[in-house]
């Protein structure tokens, strides 16, 4: 949504003109769930204050109970009514906030924390803004009479199709005029490749803007959804033999006024510092894939067939490969990275993937040369003949690879990393103890 500033007197001329009466301080744990501190009226002065405290012991990746006193810190630019009706006879509004220790430091387990300080590190080598343009996907599902999710979806349409194939378009109406209502700029809208699949995308951010967007991205679809008896959901994979849903991001790097990426002299209109970004992407994908497609469930998106990127490598038009350069030059010369999903947490996806590609430009890598034929179409011999590598097949495996490279180990910091891979580790091992239907069905009449 359009970033817009406030200070304090505005927060409180709003709240009483628009008769506010509860104050959702919002921030989002280890994972990338949302998570709120719910506030009368009467204490939203000691909220702007940074007085308002909570127990982090009790959120996911964050202290333990001997030190679990935190503080949330509202980000006043980020304040906001909430459209989808009142509570008690008054609205509802929210506050994104960062997270704090009692000593006034920034709270190293903080998600968005962990962006900005890799913005920071961006900022000290002469980048103004990182901007990003997501592209969510999501499926509709239809919600049974006790409003829990079934696996009977809402539409059999395809691609761009219309009503009567898309039943999901007057869902997908509202969840836009939803997000307009809230500042949001969208772009586009329409049904996905496969049935029940629906994108909708919104205007470029700045980075941590564009994470707080996504974040309340999901919200709305959710609640709007719910509206129609629909379940919204943002499981990369939730059918087989179909398209899985992405999160594509369009990403660009600013000095100033000045697209860093652009050069109008290039071949491809590509800057040194872009090509220098896109291939410290490469370099590290194999590794910020755990951050980027955190579930066991994301990589059965990440397979040959479907659209979905599984080769690490590059190319001006071609959309197999990890990475694409959009048409566009000047102003809107980016790249986009094709691989994350919707279930990422946003800030960390996007501070991985900043911290990757300022580890190309502070080291000068090379770009290898672009892969403009279809890589599926490839053996494994001519892709290793390419210079191509796989990007993980397995959250097994890319965690392995997430703790072999230093550059992303640091973007996220001890902490995070410490929790966020033990917490992955423990869900690869329920998954890999489970007994899953298809293995009965293979297994039990024949053996």
């Amino acid at each position: 949504m359009a970033k817009k500033t406030y200070s304090r007197d505005d927060i409180f001329r709003m709240a009483r003109e628009e008769n506010v009466k509860y104050i959702r301080l919002q921030f989002t744990d280890l994972l990338g769930t949302i998570k709120n501190v719910e506030i009368p009226f009467s204490q939203l002065e000691k909220a702007l204050d940074n007085k308002m405290m909570f127990d982090g012991s009790s959120i996911e990746g964050f202290v333990r109970i001997e030190e679990s006193d935190m503080y949330l810190y509202p980000d006043l630019d980020t304040w906001l009514i909430y459209p989808w009706g009142s509570e008690a006879g008054g609205k509802v509004a929210g506050l994104i906030c960062d997270v704090y220790n009692p000593d006034g430091t920034p709270f190293a387990g903080d998600p968005r924390g962990i962006l900005k300080r890799v913005l920071k590190e961006a900022e000290e080598m002469g980048f103004t803004a990182f901007n990003v343009g997501p592209e969510p996907e999501f499926f509709l599902f239809k919600s049974d009479e006790n409003g829990e999710p079934t696996m009977t979806l809402n539409d059999k349409g395809g691609y761009f199709d219309l009503a009567p194939l898309d039943l999901g378009e007057n869902c997908r109406r509202d969840i836009v005029l939803t997000l307009e209502q809230l500042g949001f700029e969208v772009e586009a809208s329409h049904h996905e490749v496969a049935p029940g699949q629906h994108e909708i995308d919104f205007k470029y951010a700045d980075a941590v803007t564009t994470a707080d967007n996504i974040q309340m991205f999901k919200l709305v679809v959710k609640n709007v959804a719910r509206h129609y008896g629909l379940h919204a959901t943002f499981m990369p994979k939730p059918l087989f033999g179909v398209n899985g849903s992405g999160m594509h991001c369009n990403m660009s790097l600013f000095r100033g006024s000045e697209n860093a990426f652009y050069d109008e002299n290039d071949e491809l209109g590509l800057s040194e510092t872009c090509r220098h970004f896109l291939a410290g992407i490469l370099k590290h994908a194999r590794a910020f894939t755990a951050v980027t497609n955190p579930l066991v469930n994301s990589y059965k998106r990440l397979v040959p067939g479907y659209e979905a990127p599984c080769y690490v490598a590059w190319s001006p038009k071609n959309r197999s490969p990890l990475v694409r350069i959009p048409a566009s030059r000047g102003l809107s010369t980016r790249i986009e990275v094709r691989s994350p999903d919707p279930s990422a947490n946003p800030y960390l996806a996007l501070a991985v993937m900043l911290k990757a590609g300022l580890d190309g430009i502070k080291n000068k890598l090379p770009l290898p040369a672009p892969t403009d034929r279809n890589i599926y179409v490839m053996d494994e011999h001519e892709r290793r003949e390419n210079g191509i590598d796989n990007l993980p097949s397995s959250l097994r495996e890319a965690l392995v690879e997430l703790q072999s490279d230093p550059v992303i180990m640091d973007a996220l910091g001890e902490h995070a990393l410490t929790h966020f891979v033990q917490a992955k580790e423990i869900e690869w091992d329920l998954f890999r103890t489970q007994v899953h239907p298809w293995e009965r069905e293979q297994y039990l009449s024949l053996y």
